[in-house]
This record gives structure tokens, sequence and C-alpha cells, in this order.
């Protein structure tokens, strides 16, 4: 008897081992289903990210070229060409700053790029001194595109006299230069790295565990949707997370007849890849929507990717609605950037919980807001 006891345990011990060690397995790495995550993950790379930060690229090698010809000869013409390729660049950003992952996470490329309001009195300061240093991430609110805002739109009240500041000021001249100069030197690195092989370790992370590819970027995805576009464009300036409304914090202060613009831009970017759009021409890939699809998930008895996308075309008939102005919309017309920001809060539910939930990926960062 204690001998069949014996060879019972020497059987069932294996058996538990083998149990608790796929147990581990499966904490680490989550049950991967059979969608092909290796096509969404190239079909992301090749056809949207690689291609968007291309054109992105081609925006702030024109803005280099325009500053060089103002600064070595300022003239009222040059300034407006200038502001031109400004608007150009500013909004091709809108359509890369949802992919903070690679090198653009390593040179925390949106922190550097288009962290507003920017802190005019900080950059009055390094006008007035002649030294600065970008490099520091204290610098954070003294460059970017909102720096270049104030400086060609805000520092005097005409064209006339920007000219005629930039003319007689060399510091002026200098400071304008080398904010221009490294938003088109980040941008250049992240691409290159891009195609210089992040691109083949980006599509060969297709597995589902949380240092993956898909788990990384979706994450990555929503922070962006939920804390710079949804709060940041919108629910900051109407007064969402504060006493009361904060006009003077929409994007583009000193420019603010193209804040509505860049709000559409970047919306319309993060609908589009939701949907695996191609950058180029309207052709559609492997995506959150056909991951959704595969996985046939429902919520309130509707197909998931269609409530998903239901709610992002609501939300941008709501941004349509509202004036080019964003500062003034908040100063007169509050109730409406209110209820772009509703519309824009039911898309973050549904990816943040029900999404999530159905590709099985956790949330890798720190909710403050309460969603």
């Amino acid at each position: 008897m204690r001998k069949a006891s014996t060879l019972l345990l020497i059987c069932i011990i294996p058996f538990f081992c083998t149990l608790f060690s796929c147990s581990e397995k499966k904490a680490e790495e989550p049950e991967k289903d059979n969608f092909d995550r290796q096509a969404m993950l190239t079909n992301w790379a090749d056809n949207i990210i690689i291609p968007a930060y291309e054109a992105y690229v081609v925006t702030t090698a024109d803005l280099v070229a325009a500053k060089d010809a103002f600064v070595n000869e300022p003239s009222e013409t040059k300034l407006q060409t200038l502001k031109a390729t400004w608007l150009s660049a500013y909004t091709a950003w809108q359509k890369v700053s949802m992919f903070e992952i690679g090198k653009a996470e390593e040179l925390t490329l949106r922190d550097y790029t288009n962290i507003f309001p920017t802190n005019a009195a900080e950059i009055d300061a390094n006008l007035q001194s002649g030294t600065w240093n970008l490099a520091l991430p204290s610098t954070r609110v003294q460059q970017g595109f909102p720096a270049l805002d104030y400086l060609l739109h805000g520092l005097a009240a005409t064209e006339a006299e920007t000219t005629t500041l930039f003319s007689t000021n060399e510091n002026h001249r200098n400071y304008l230069s080398d904010v221009t100069d490294r938003i088109h030197s980040l941008a250049d690195q992240v691409l290159k790295d891009w195609k210089g092989g992040y691109r083949e370790a980006f599509i060969a992370e297709s597995g589902s565990s949380a240092n993956s590819s898909v788990n990384k970027l979706v994450n990555d995805y929503l922070f962006y949707y939920e804390k710079f576009l949804r709060a940041g464009k919108i629910g900051i300036p109407a007064g969402v997370f504060s006493n009361q409304p904060l006009s003077d914090n929409v994007e583009a202060f000193y420019n603010k007849d193209v804040s509505k613009s860049l709000f559409i831009t970047s919306l319309q970017a993060s609908y589009d890849f939701f949907l695996g759009k191609h950058f180029s021409g309207g052709s559609t890939g492997e995506s959150l929507k056909s991951y959704l699809d595969f996985l046939n998930t429902i919520t309130n008895g509707e197909s998931l990717s269609k409530e998903i996308s239901s709610k992002f075309e609501n939300a941008l008939s709501k941004g349509n609605l509202l004036g080019d102005n964003l500062y003034q919309e908040v100063e007169t017309n509050n109730q409406a950037m209110l209820a772009t920001y509703d519309a824009l809060q039911e898309i973050v539910i549904l990816m943040k919980v029900d999404m999530f939930q159905a590709l099985n990926i956790k949330v890798d960062y720190v909710d403050a807001d309460g969603d």
C-alpha cells in the first residue's frame, strides 16, 4: 500500500509542477489569440508611422530653410513664408505625436516639441541674456512649436515690428535658429532610427507580453489621446480640470485662429490610426478595428469597433462645430467646448476599458484624473 502511495505521489507531483509552471508562464505572458499581430505591426510601420514621419521631416526641413532665409535677411515677405512653414510643420506634427515609441520615447520627442502653453517670460529672459541650453528638461517650455508661435506671432503687434526686432537683435535670430533647428534635428533622428533597424525590431516584437510592440504602442496611443489630445487641446482650456476655464492654455495661443485646425487634424489622425488607414490614400490594413472584428467583440449589443468608430465620428462632428479660434470659443461659447470634451471622453471609456480588455492589454501608465 505504501508502495502504491509513493508511486501515486511520483505521478502527481510532476503533474502539479507542470501545471504550476504553465500558470506562471501565463501570468508573465497573456494567452495569445490567432490574430496576425505581425501583419498589423507591419501595416502600422510601413503604411502609417514611417510615411507620417517622412512627411513631417520634409516640413521641418522646409521650416529650417524658411528660417535661414529670414534670419539672413529679415523681411516681411520672408516672415510670412516662415509663418506658413511653421503652420505646415505644426500640422504635420499632429500626425506623428501619438507615436512616442522607440527613438521618440528615448528623446521624449513630444516634450521637446509641443508642450504648451510656452513660457514667454523665460523666452524673454533668454533673448535678453543671449544664453540658453535647449537640451535641458527644464527648458521644454522654452522651445518647440509653441515657442516659435510666440517668437513669430507674439513678440510684436505687426509683421513690420517683428521683422525689425529680428533685424536689430542677434539674440533673437540665434534663438529662432536654435529652436527651429532643434525641432528638425529631433524629428530627423526619429525617422532615421525607424529606417535604420528599429522598424524590423518593432515588427519582430509581435507577442502579447507587456513589452510587445502592440501592447506598448496601444498604451502610448491611448495615453496621447487621453492626456494630450482630449485634455490638453480641449479639456484643460475649457476648465474641466480646474475651477474656471483657462482660455490662455489653448494650443497656438499667439496665432489662435489655427487652434481648431490643429485639434481636428490630431483627432482625425487618431481615428485613422484606429482604422489602420494608410497615411497616403484611402486604403486600410490590419488595425485595432480589424483586431476587434476578428475577436468579434460586442459591447452594449453592438460591435465594439463600430461603437468606437461612431464615437470618433461624433467627436469630429462636435469639434467641427467649434469656431476656428478655440480661445474665443472658451471665452464666449464654452458649452460647445465642454460638449466636445464629453464626446472625446466617450471614446476613452470604450478604448480604455472595453478595447483593452478584449485585446488582453493592461494599462501601463498612471491615471490621475479618474478615468
